[in-house]
């Protein structure tokens, strides 16, 4: 089976809701026109991977800057094949909080935790790495962590005030297709299967 972009309607990829992955995957769809289109959220983009029909349907939506990126294309280069890559703003990145302006434990997810020491000078601040911009979030407004680096979508869908705002983030979303492959007519996709594990180290 051959990648064909078009063949596309559902896309899977990072949530829950407010990341800017999914707002990323509903823009490839419009820019495509695809009316009858869908996206599925997950916990992570490896679940998602594991998640998506190899029928030529569906495909992953990812981020030039998502932790393991790398892993998880060479690990699944038998059966992964990016078909798109566009440039999109990303939602304003904020420093938020249930209150606070010094927020002592921070969580963000691994891309963009970059930005809270910069913003909570002088260092010194706990760093709890979660899953996606939008859990922070979620784990801020209750009660797990007193900061949170996420988008201004999420805070704003879970009550939380945002302390510092860093804007958007011009950003490379790449689309990847997931397509069956026969393993015993293809030696090499053998050899490619048996490195897919790896995968499951960047969850």
């Amino acid at each position: 089976m051959h990648a064909r972009p078009d063949d596309v309607r559902h896309l899977h990829t990072l949530g829950p809701h407010g990341t800017n992955l999914e707002a990323a995957s509903h823009e490839w769809l419009r820019r495509r026109g695809v009316t009858d289109g869908s996206v599925t959220l997950h916990a992570s983009i490896e679940e998602a991977l594991e998640a998506v029909p190899d029928d030529g349907r569906h495909a992953l939506t990812a981020c030039a800057v998502y932790p393991a990126l790398h892993t998880l294309v060479f690990a699944n280069l038998h059966r992964l094949h990016m078909i798109d890559s566009f440039v999109m703003p990303t939602h304003n990145m904020v420093l938020a909080s249930r209150g606070t302006d010094t927020p002592a434990v921070v969580a963000s997810h691994p891309a963009p935790q970059g930005l809270v020491r910069p913003a909570l000078a002088p260092a010194g601040v706990e760093v709890l790495e979660v899953l996606s911009n939008s859990q922070a979030a979620i784990d801020c407004a209750e009660g797990r962590v007193d900061g949170c680096i996420t988008t201004i979508v999420a805070a704003e869908r879970h009550g939380l005030r945002v302390i510092r705002d860093f804007g958007p983030v011009p950003m490379v979303f790449t689309v990847h297709q997931v397509l069956a492959v026969d393993l015993s007519s293809d030696p090499s996709a053998i050899a490619s299967d048996a490195a897919a594990p790896l995968a499951g180290a960047a969850r």
